[in-house]
């Protein structure tokens, strides 16, 4: 290696692996995106793999899901049990190894209006364009399971305008609400309008039961909506040009792959303990090459090699 291959700043950006590139400004692109006339389809994500997934399939936006992190990291479903460290380390760990913007489930926010503010400025910081603020009671439950509680409508413009006024860079402010199932989809309607009034960009009405209640929201919110795709849950799964047709901003299909790789998984172990090997599911796995080159695995050994051991003029080793 020459002294002129170590000359600082002679490095082209591409070279970089993603887990240390600097992407363009992805809140700015995740805005453009959803001004435009397609739909933005944000599949979920629950850890770094599943993120490059969505990422190198070629999505527009990644979204990471609440549940799924909590069923990774803790093995437990999304009842509230992840502290906001264990999330926000999620959070910035998966914005660090994809080049596409990012929307993260922040819950209630954490706490007050306080803890809100920090909430969003910290996903600023991690690399995150849009955060999700809900409208439920702490401990939240999942928004297609029993026992949600919802706080009043007051109270969650509170979180809306902290989060609004703590931002930084422009980060997009989800806000969704779990109205539906306990007041119904005209309460749901109501308290999503005055979310919007509050300052949030998005509105994610939880768990509406029928393609026309989708259509009703559409024509009665006043900013960009959200679908959430929850197969098997309160809501009809729809194909996402049809949810663009219907009015809709953003989908996100937040457990797909988890329930994918649930399903896949337990098959691949049946297998091995019937066959005593693999090989027999060989052709739905990634061999060790595929999987090394989905980070990037050229680039860290080419950057490696880079600063490896290097003749220096003059200079005896």
């Amino acid at each position: 290696m020459s002294q002129e291959n170590l000359s600082p700043g002679t490095v082209p950006a591409d070279a970089f692996p993603i887990g240390l590139s600097n992407a363009e400004d992805r809140t700015a692109r995740l805005h453009r995106l959803i001004a435009a006339p397609e739909i933005v389809v944000a599949p979920g994500a629950f850890d770094c793999i599943t993120a490059r997934l969505v990422d190198t399939a070629g999505f527009p936006a990644v979204y990471i899901t609440g549940s799924g992190v909590s069923m990774s990291a803790l093995g437990a479903p999304d009842v509230g049990l992840m502290s906001y460290g264990e999330i926000l380390d999620r959070v910035q760990r998966i914005a660090d190894v994809v080049s596409i913007p990012v929307i993260a489930d922040a819950d209630t926010g954490f706490g007050g209006p306080l803890n809100i503010m920090r909430t969003v400025r910290d996903f600023e910081r991690a690399g995150v364009s849009a955060i999700q603020i809900e409208d439920q009671a702490w401990p939240k439950k999942c928004g297609h399971e029993p026992g949600r509680v919802i706080v009043p409508a007051a109270e969650m413009v509170g979180r809306i305008k902290a989060a609004v006024d703590a931002r930084a860079d422009g980060i997009a402010i989800i806000a969704r609400t779990d109205a539906r199932s306990t007041e119904g989809l005209d309460a749901a309607i109501e308290r999503s309008n005055l979310y919007a009034e509050a300052g949030a960009d998005i509105l994610f009405l939880e768990s509406p039961e029928s393609e026309a209640e989708l259509e009703t929201l559409n024509r009665q919110l006043t900013k960009p909506t959200l679908a959430n795709m929850v197969e098997g849950g309160r809501t009809p799964v729809l194909p996402y040009p049809q949810l663009q047709d219907i009015g809709f901003s953003v989908a996100i299909f937040p457990n797909s792959l988890t329930r994918l790789l649930g399903r896949t998984g337990a098959l691949l172990m049946a297998e091995l303990k019937r066959a005593g090997t693999t090989a027999g599911m060989a052709d739905s796995m990634l061999d060790h090459t595929g999987l090394w080159d989905l980070f990037d695995n050229k680039r860290w050994r080419d950057l490696e090699d880079r600063y490896g051991a290097a003749e220096l003029p003059g200079v005896r080793n």
